[in-house]
C-alpha cells in the first residue's frame, strides 16, 4: 500500500518566549518535525547552540550524534516522551520547552537514574519470571514479529506472543499468570509488567 506523507509545519511564533530561558554551556537543539524549520531561528538567540534536528518516536539518534559536543539539550515540543528518551540515551540534562503552552521543565541526571533503577528492577523480574509474554505491535514501523519469534526460540521458559494495536494496564491484567511482558515495539511503553527488548539487550 502506497503512503503519502505531508509535512505539517507549525506557525506558532515562540522565539520571543525562548529568550527568557537561561541555559548555560553548549546546548544541543532537538525537536519534532512540525517545529524543525524553526531551529535556525532558535540557534540565533541561544549562544553556543548546536542543531541536532528531528527526533521521531523512539529514534533520538540526532541527539546521540552530537552528545559529545554539548553540555545539555533543549527540546522544543509537547510531552515528556521525547526529552526523557534524549536524557536516557545521552546522559545529559534536557530542558523541555512547550511552544504551545510556554511551559518549561527540566529532566536532570537524577531523574534518569530513577528510570534506570526502575528498568533494572524489571530486568531482575524478567530473569526470575516463570512465564513470559512477548508483545508485538501492529503499528507501522513498530511491527517486529520476527524479533518476537527469535526471542521466543531463545527462551528456556514458557513464553507466549501477544499481538496488539493499543495497549493498556487493564488489558495486561487479563493474563495474571504472565510474570512479565517483553515489548518489541516502542521502548518507552511504560507499564508495570512491561520491559522493552531494547532495555534487556542494553543491560545484558
Amino acid at each position: 500500500m502506497k503512503t503519502l506523507f505531508i509535512e505539517a509545519k507549525s506557525n506558532i511564533d515562540f522565539i520571543d518566549r525562548l529568550k527568557k530561558i537561561k541555559i548555560h554551556g553548549k546546548v544541543g537543539l532537538v525537536t519534532t518535525i512540525q517545529h524543525l524549520h524553526k531551529l535556525k531561528d532558535v540557534q540565533k538567540i541561544i549562544p553556543y547552540s548546536v542543531i541536532g534536528g528531528q527526533v521521531l518516536g523512539c529514534d533520538v539518534s540526532v541527539a546521540i550524534k552530537i552528545k559529545d559536543k554539548v553540555d545539555s539539550f533543549l527540546y522544543i515540543g509537547s510531552g515528556e516522551f521525547h526529552p526523557f528518551e534524549v536524557a536516557l540515551k545521552t546522559g545529559k540534562d534536557v530542558v523541555s520547552f512547550n511552544p504551545f503552552t510556554g511551559q518549561v521543565s527540566k529532566i536532570i541526571k537524577k531523574d534518569v537514574e530513577v528510570m534506570k533503577k526502575k528498568i533494572k528492577g524489571k530486568y531482575l523480574k524478567f530473569l526470575a519470571a516463570e512465564k513470559i509474554g512477548i508483545l508485538v505491535s501492529t503499528k507501522p514501523g513498530q511491527y517486529q514479529l520476527q524479533k518476537a519469534i527469535e526471542l521466543q526460540k531463545k527462551m528456556k521458559k514458557p513464553s507466549y506472543i501477544f499481538i496488539f494495536n493499543t495497549l493498556t494496564e487493564m488489558e495486561l491484567e487479563n493474563y495474571p499468570d504472565i510474570d512479565i511482558f517483553v515489548n518489541t515495539a516502542c521502548s518507552r511503553i511504560d507499564l508495570k509488567k512491561v520491559i522493552s527488548l531494547e532495555d534487556i539487550h542494553n543491560i545484558s
